[in-house]
């Protein structure tokens, strides 16, 4: 789709000025930072150089004193702790620091995860029925999920079972668990919005480390965790996020998890690690054991500390994504040719497409797919063949879709999420009526003017400058991220100075030419897009690109239009 280039405003010259001479940093860095909210000096320091120390106290958390104290007395008392995760990568991440600690601390502790198909996301009565039964707790912690479970809370508490929450979901006044012991979720306080399930988890054994030390432990070795749940949730790379993935990155390289070990192994990933290495080599082979069978395994094998294990758990793993990857293009395929048929971008607003058999593993990976591609709020459902439909939802910016959600409610079995992502049940036969009322709620959210994809630009840089140089300092800003976007750059007046080459069936090979030098650049994907008459307005990225060794820039684009001679 035709992308609207949203320009960056123009900056404050003095502050931009006085931001590069004070930092040392070139001026069209000090215009990102300024871009990024950043107006001081000792601002942008701390953004420059996250460091561990300038974490602050974990007890600002609500719910976590409370927290610490009913954990260190179960510990102390040898109460069997039963941990109740959730079966994503952020899930099976904070379970295993969790459990690592409370082990070394001397706890019983035994981890179940749900079954995604019988039992679904989260405290479920099925699931708590099922835990019960098998586990046998007198204190079960809740990661990743609970904080809305009032009815599984009770459940609990008449089987004789106190309940821990440690949560990163949205609450809901009326479904909010107020009968746990303790429950900890940042949402509820004003501050630490940003965490994941593995940030709190680690913030939460941070504060049980300064009230009951535990002799020998690090809390550095979690940060390699931390930072996997942290990449694959997708949540902001911004306040204490940017410190724990930018000391996980480093953690991971010396990582003393022999599961990861076997995991970076079998997936191909090399240090130095980035982001992109959790989120597409390291997430999905988690991911994999969850979405097509049981994320036991994933969990087994962050757990282990046998090599051969290991290896076995992780090539297993391997083979799982494989076949996941096999699933989800059988589902995008036919989910494309449901939109091709049934979808107008000029009359709808969003899409919602299942069908019976859709695997429910893979809904949310299509739902990311097809809403990137049409830049629509969508929703992907699989149902099964009692008419029961499972489903994940991914909207666009600027649309909150739990609040989409919770004016459909009646139509649902059950809803949660985030603003940019949700899961939901429903039946087969109100997938119309679904359809219908997600498409008004939408209207009265939005206005058409949402529904054109945005490019945003951060700054302009002379193309012939983005070069090895360039890479170094753009590298003072990574980790990169949701809240945290790598630079997308523009220069103007660029030129063609050959034809592009077309390289494997489908991505092109340039040559620009730009202040009368020359500068190679690869546009994936783009070999059928018809380019525009030069000279060309260039948006891109400027990427690091190993070869044998050696480190090269390499220009990126993403988008190219007729240059007017003016940007507006």
């Amino acid at each position: 789709m035709q992308r609207r280039w949203i320009l960056p405003t123009v900056p404050d010259a003095l502050l931009t000025r006085r931001l590069a001479v004070e930092l040392g940093i070139p001026e069209v860095v000090a215009i990102l930072l300024s871009s990024r909210g950043f107006s001081t000096a000792d601002e942008a320091t701390l953004f420059l150089d996250p460091r561990l120390a300038s974490l602050r106290p974990p007890e600002e958390i609500p719910g976590i004193p409370e927290a610490v104290e009913r954990i260190i007395e179960a510990v102390r008392s040898q109460e069997r702790i039963t941990l109740y995760g959730d079966y994503d990568v952020d899930g099976v991440s904070s379970l295993t620091i969790l459990c690592r600690y409370l082990r070394a601390a001397g706890g019983l502790v035994e981890c179940f995860i749900p079954d995604r198909a019988t039992e679904g996301y989260g405290l479920s009565t099925a699931g708590v029925a099922r835990c019960l039964r098998e586990t046998i707790p007198s204190l079960v912690i809740a990661v990743d999920c609970g904080t809305n479970s009032r009815l599984e809370a009770e459940q609990l508490l008449k089987a004789g079972c106190e309940l821990v929450v440690l949560d990163h979901h949205e609450p809901d006044p009326e479904t909010v668990a107020p009968m746990a012991a303790a429950l900890v979720n940042p949402k509820l306080g004003p501050d630490f919005h940003y965490l994941c399930s593995a940030g709190i988890v680690f913030k939460l054994c941070h504060a049980m480390q300064k009230a009951s030390p535990v002799a020998g432990l690090d809390l550095r070795d979690f940060l390699d965790l931390v930072a996997v749940g942290t990449v694959a949730d997708i949540v902001p790379l911004v306040g204490e996020n940017r410190i724990f993935v930018k000391a996980g990155l480093r953690q991971l390289g010396q990582s003393r998890w022999t599961g990861l070990h076997a995991l970076l192994h079998v997936s191909g990933a090399s240090a130095p690690y980035d982001p992109s290495d959790i989120g597409f080599k390291l997430g999905p082979r988690i991911n994999a054991a969850g979405r097509l069978g049981s994320a036991t395994e994933a969990l087994l094998l962050l757990l282990t500390d046998d090599t051969n294990e290991a290896t076995r758990i992780a090539a297993h793993l391997d083979q799982q994504n494989r076949e996941r990857q096999t699933v989800e293009r059988d589902v995008t395929l036919q989910a494309e040719e449901w939109v091709a048929s049934n979808f107008d971008p000029e009359r709808h607003a969003t899409i919602v497409a299942g069908k019976r058999d859709w695997h429910q593993g893979v809904v949310g990976i299509v739902a990311s797919r097809i809403a990137r591609r049409w830049h629509r709020p969508t929703l992907i459902l699989g149902f099964d063949e009692t008419g029961a439909g499972k489903g994940s939802g991914r909207s666009i910016e600027g649309l909150p879709l739990v609040e989409v959600l919770g004016r459909c409610s009646e139509l649902l079995d059950a809803y949660g999420g985030h603003d940019m992502a949700a899961g939901l049940s429903l039946r087969e036969s109100r997938l119309g009526e679904l359809r219908e009322r997600f498409e008004s709620a939408t209207r009265e959210l939005i206005s058409n003017e949402d529904l054109i994809p945005r490019l945003r630009l951060d700054a302009e840089l002379d193309l012939c400058l983005a070069d090895e140089e360039w890479l170094d300092t753009q590298d003072r800003l990574a980790p990169f991220g949701t809240s945290n976007a790598q630079p997308l750059l523009f220069s103007r007046g660029v030129t063609p100075s050959s034809t592009p080459r077309v390289l494997k069936e489908k991505h092109l090979r340039l040559e620009l030419k730009s202040s009368g030098r020359r500068r190679d650049a690869i546009w994936f994907n783009a070999s059928l897009d018809a380019l525009p008459r030069p000279p060309w307005d260039v948006a891109y990225t400027v990427n690091r690109n190993t070869w044998q060794g050696r480190d090269e820039a390499q220009v990126q684009i993403v988008a190219i239009r007729s240059s007017t001679g003016e940007l507006a």
